[in-house]
């Protein structure tokens, strides 16, 4: 999704006029120090302005200098008590609320107090009331919480308030409402009347990423990423100023590249806003990097950035942790997904469900977050029933029950999230142009994940909706995304015939980089094959898959045909028993092959029928246990080995994913505080 500097917008608060400037002042006389030139002091910035003189303000600022948040906070509530009816103690209160605790809602009651007790229409009405600048911030502040709370209307009417007031140059902050509004012809509009009159490079550089987001509009791809590099261009050359940079235009520019199949040119755009330490800047090129090395099946990569997103988080303003919350989640809950660990993946896409939307910075808006969360959400809780039922195979009668009760919660919250999801997704228009590949302004659902939307959603309408995107244009750098949906189309249908051609198509014209939407085309195409008799083609189609994505089978609810041999003992024997009513494996004798032995250690090896190790899980008998228990730890091992990453994600940093603080992962991990020191490298 496009997004807007965070930074950029903040900074209209410090561009105001100056009421009071330090003059200096000579003194002269015949001691020869005449020619010394002795300059006033000058104040330090208190909300943006040089002349607060107010002493609950300046100890107030004074706190936020030195990050004593805490007393920042004591000291406006303070003052608020004290004096309910002072502009500026609202104002303080809001600000402290908003930029240190990212309270949004709280900080839009104490800016309306603050706006109830400075009615002014005028700038002499201002001027006369000696409370000038708590008006001008607390309008400005106002445009500003509104838009982050998705309120675009009402941010844009603030924006007039302060032009109509105070002269104020506005024009560079109307294009993002107007994006968020979908008014496109209007926000290129005002973004060009920008170029056309703003020297500011900071200002120019929110044009040209205005007209960045209203060129992605259309569904038909655009024809190249002038708008989005002009913005990157300008961003740099403010940076070189000021020497700062802000990740948002790379991040943006990186969407463009997707959204043009451009995968290349889109990873080189996040490696060079990786190279950046922004803490007021929403777009965390962590979260995209993670989402393209998922996608890609490169899977080592992804849990680095995953690691690396993590310590970026910690570093993040609190109110920009709140604007980009979800992203977070959402991501992490698809990599969780994928390395196996269902159930985290669950509680992480609940908890963005749950949690109040702060989309003010994106071009997504909140139904279509939802409508990710809830999708995630459903597949999540899909995978973990699954897994349950994998470890049901092994439970006693005493335990059944319990068993049965906790598979009926699972198909219970796998079906309402569906439901959701399929309400939110009901739009033809929000569908037609979310099936176009890498969807730019909405919200970056994997490519692997979207076919999901056939089950959901219907297959009739599904063809019409790919159809019609077809002839708009939505496919047409590459059409093997149409086919690969068409492939879940056939396969929902049942029509094993069409769903061989469409899949075999959909193999020939994918990239090659789109690794785990390629695992899943080929894991249906391998049920297909396998209906029809086609034991050979089934075997190398499921081999491709469970090599690109170890968890596509189990995600997608189906087995592997396999045959069980064993070494003989009555242990490897009663492996084969349970892993013979594992919803994993259907037995046959001319499926892949599962090598069970006993000896020397525990083992279970998947193999293809000429003897390749396709996975292996080995694990030592513990000779104070059953062979009931023993044979039950070797199955559930496999499983978790088998249908998984492999990677060993602890209990602690699972939950940190939902934002503990990140310091105890350097207490588990040894190398977090190298990683975080990383990030200051050039």
């Amino acid at each position: 999704m496009n997004r807007l500097s965070f930074r950029n917008l903040i900074k209209l608060l410090s561009i105001t006029f100056f009421w009071f400037a330090a003059l200096p002042v000579a003194a002269q006389d015949d001691s020869g120090l005449g020619d010394i030139v002795i300059p006033r002091q000058q104040l330090p910035l208190c909300f943006g302005f040089s002349d607060v003189s107010d002493p609950s303000a300046l100890a107030i600022c004074a706190a936020l200098n030195l990050r004593e948040n805490v007393k920042a906070r004591e000291l406006s509530e303070q003052w608020v008590r004290s004096e309910p009816d002072s502009p500026a103690a609202q104002f303080a209160l809001a600000e402290v609320l908003l930029t240190v605790e990212g309270n949004m809602p709280r900080a839009l009651f104490h800016l309306n107090r603050a706006e109830e007790l400075t009615p002014y229409s005028s700038l002499e009405e201002a001027f006369e009331s000696g409370n000038v600048q708590w008006h001008y911030l607390t309008i400005s502040q106002l445009s500003y919480v509104h838009q982050l709370m998705g309120d675009q209307i009402r941010s844009l009417e603030y924006l007039e308030k302060m032009e109509s007031i105070y002269g104020q140059d506005v024009e560079s902050f109307r294009g993002w409402p107007l994006i968020k509004l979908k008014q496109y012809d209007a926000a290129r509009a005002s973004a060009y009347k920008v170029l056309e009159t703003e020297d500011s490079v900071r200002a120019r550089a929110r044009a040209w990423n205005t007209i960045c987001a209203a060129d992605l509009a259309s569904l038909a791809p655009i024809e190249s990423n002038n708008a989005c590099d002009r913005a990157i261009a300008e961003d740099e050359s403010a940076a070189n100023q000021s020497n700062s940079s802000d990740t948002v235009y790379l991040t943006n520019a990186s969407e463009v590249a997707l959204s043009l199949l451009e995968i290349d040119q889109a990873e080189d755009y996040l490696n060079r806003a990786t190279r950046f330490l922004n803490p007021d800047s929403v777009a965390d090129p962590w979260i995209y990097r993670l989402y393209l090395t998922l996608n890609q099946g490169r899977f080592d990569e992804a849990r680095s950035s995953l690691d690396r997103m993590l310590l970026w988080r910690q570093q993040q303003e609190p109110l920009v942790s709140a604007m980009n919350r979800a992203e977070h989640f959402l991501v992490s809950a698809s990599f969780l997904l994928i390395a196996g660990y269902a159930e985290d993946a669950a509680k992480l896409s609940q908890t963005a469900l749950n949690q109040p939307d702060r989309n003010g910075s994106y071009s997504a808006d909140d139904a279509q977050k939802d409508a990710y969360a809830a999708l995630i959400n459903m597949h999540a809780n899909r995978a973990q029933l699954e897994i349950e039922k994998e470890q049901g195979i092994s439970l006693g009668w005493s335990e059944l029950p319990s068993h049965q009760l906790r598979l009926f919660v699972l198909r219970l919250q796998a079906w309402r999230a569906e439901r959701r999801a399929a309400s939110l997704f009901a739009s033809f228009d929000t569908l037609q142009n979310r099936v176009r590949p890498y969807a730019p302004l909405d919200v970056h659902i994997p490519e692997w994940l979207e076919p999901e939307l056939v089950a959901i959603i219907g297959t009739g309408i599904m063809n019409q909706i790919l159809d019609q995107a077809l002839a708009n244009g939505a496919f047409q750098l590459n059409d093997g995304y149409y086919h690969a949906y068409k492939t879940e189309i056939h396969a929902q249908e049942g029509n094993i015939d069409e769903l061989i051609r469409s899949a075999t198509t959909a193999l020939a014209k994918l990239p090659d980089r789109e690794i785990l939407l390629r695992a899943r085309v080929s894991a249906r195409l391998a049920q297909a094959h396998w209906q029809r008799g086609e034991a050979e083609e089934a075997h190398a189609q499921f081999i491709q898959a469970i090599s690109q994505d170890p968890s596509v089978i189990r995600r997608l609810q189906t087995s592997l045909p396999a045959e069980l041999l064993t070494d003989g003992t009555a242990l490897a024997q009663r492996v084969s028993d349970l892993l013979s009513k594992s919803p994993r494996f259907a037995t046959s004798d001319n499926g892949l092959v599962l090598n069970i032995t006993a000896a020397p250690e525990l083992s279970i090896c998947l193999r293809s029928r000429s003897g390749e190790a396709l996975s292996c899980y080995t694990s030592a008998a513990s000779e104070s246990e059953s062979m009931e228990w023993n044979a039950a730890e070797l199955v559930k091992g496999f499983h978790t080995n088998a249908f998984g990453l492999g990677f060993d994600i602890s209990q602690a940093q699972r939950a940190m994913l939902l934002g503990s603080s990140v310091i105890l992962s350097s207490q588990i991990d040894p190398n977090a505080q190298r990683n975080r020191e990383a990030f200051l490298r050039p």
